[in-house]
């Protein structure tokens, strides 16, 4: 079992470094764009110019229809692409911008929370003092007054 675990474990890490860096994000769909044009024009004998067009609408999942695979290999092809695409690429590039996006302006920085628990905790230790005091006040007996 560890022998399946082990290789989809390192998939995952790289998919995490990749979805948490735009320049890696951006890299990784060149590099899916190339490839797949390279192994178009290997599988259906096209130029790399039509091979590059196909990828690129292929991958937009615009789908002209205008190139398109005729062998076995290119329809897998075009099958995967459109399956990285949906289900890796846009959903990586769309949660990188919304984090951008989403980012709380009023949360306190670093040193802002330490201040902060700084300031509590003086807080803690005068009330202490002051219910301490109070409680001294009171176990002292009462002069009768007259």
């Amino acid at each position: 079992m560890q022998s399946v675990t082990t290789p989809l474990k390192m998939l995952l890490n790289g998919l995490l470094r990749i979805a948490n860096s735009a320049k890696a994000t951006v890299f990784s769909f060149l590099l899916l764009i190339l490839v797949s044009a390279v192994l178009y024009s290997q599988f259906e004998n096209r130029g790399v110019g039509d091979s590059i067009w196909w990828a690129v609408v292929t991958a937009s999942t615009v789908g002209y229809g205008d190139t398109y695979p005729t062998h076995a290999a290119g329809r897998i092809l075009a099958g995967t692409l459109i399956s990285a695409m949906v289900l890796l690429v846009v959903p990586l590039i769309t949660a990188h911008f919304a984090s951008k996006l989403i980012v709380d302006q009023d949360a306190f920085r670093h040193e802002e929370q330490e201040e902060i628990k700084a300031n509590l905790r003086a807080i803690r230790a005068a009330i202490e003092r002051m219910e301490a005091t109070e409680r001294g006040r009171s176990d002292r007996p009462v002069a009768p007054s007259g």
